[in-house]
C-alpha cells in the first residue's frame, strides 16, 4: 500500500481541507495525487469540460510539501480518501493511498509546468464577487423541473463566459478559486496564460482552465 507522508500534522490538515472543499463541489468526484520529489500535487475537477480537448474544464490544484518518497501518480475517488481522512486525528501525518483507482477523463489533461506568461492580476474580493454572480445566474436560470441536459447547458454557458475584468478570465476560473477557498479580499490573484490554458493563482493554490 502506498503512503504519502506529510511530515507534519498541519500539512495533512491542509490536504484534508482541500479534499473537503472539493468534495462539496463534486461529491462523486475524484482527485489526482502526484508525488513529485518533495511535493504532493493534488488536482481536482471543479468543472468538467466536453469533447476530446476537454473544452470548459476547470481544474483546482493544491501543492503541499511532503517527505520525499517514490513517485506516485494515481486518481482515486473522493469517497475513498475521505474514509481515510475520517480516521485521522490531530497527530496524523500519513495518508494511506486508496488501492482502487478510478478513470476520469479530466485527469488526462496535464497543464504545463513552465512557460507561463503573466497577464495581470485581480483582487481576491473581485474574484469572489464574480463567482457569486455566476452562482446566482445559474440558480436564477434553472426553473423547477429542468432536465439535466438543460442545467448542464446553462452551467456551461454561465461558467464559460468571459468576465469584463482586466485581465478577463472565464467565470469558471473565478468559481473554482472561490469554492476551493483560494481567495481573500485585498489579496491579489495573479493571472497567467500558456497556449490554450489560463491560470489564476494565489498563495493557497491554482485554478486552471482550457
Amino acid at each position: 500500500m502506498s503512503e504519502i507522508d506529510f511530515g507534519d500534522p498541519r500539512g495533512f490538515a491542509d490536504f484534508a481541507t482541500f479534499i473537503g472543499r472539493s468534495r462539496r463541489v463534486s461529491p462523486e468526484g475524484s482527485v489526482r495525487l502526484q508525488v513529485l520529489g518533495s511535493v504532493l500535487v493534488a488536482t481536482v475537477a471543479v468543472l468538467e469540460g466536453s469533447g476530446l480537448m476537454g473544452e470548459g474544464t476547470v481544474l483546482g490544484m493544491r501543492i503541499v510539501p511532503v517527505v520525499p518518497g517514490p513517485p506516485l501518480d494515481v486518481t482515486v475517488a473522493f469517497a475513498s480518501v475521505a474514509d481515510r481522512l475520517a480516521r485521522a486525528d490531530g497527530r496524523t501525518t500519513t495518508l494511506h493511498v486508496p488501492p482502487t483507482t478510478v478513470q476520469a477523463s479530466w485527469a488526462g489533461l496535464t497543464p504545463p509546468r513552465g512557460g507561463w506568461e503573466p497577464v495581470g492580476s485581480l483582487d481576491g474580493g473581485v474574484v469572489d464577487d464574480l463567482a457569486a454572480q455566476g452562482i446566482s445566474d445559474v440558480a436564477a436560470g434553472t426553473p423547477e423541473g429542468a432536465g439535466a441536459q438543460a442545467v448542464a447547458a446553462l452551467r456551461r454557458r454561465v461558467w464559460g463566459a468571459m468576465t469584463d475584468t482586466v485581465p478577463p478570465v472565464t467565470a469558471g476560473l473565478a468559481f473554482g478559486a472561490h469554492v476551493l477557498g483560494f481567495t481573500r479580499p485585498g489579496e491579489p490573484a495573479t493571472v497567467a496564460a500558456h497556449g490554450r490554458w489560463t491560470r489564476v493563482s494565489t498563495s493557497r493554490g491554482h485554478v486552471l482552465a482550457r
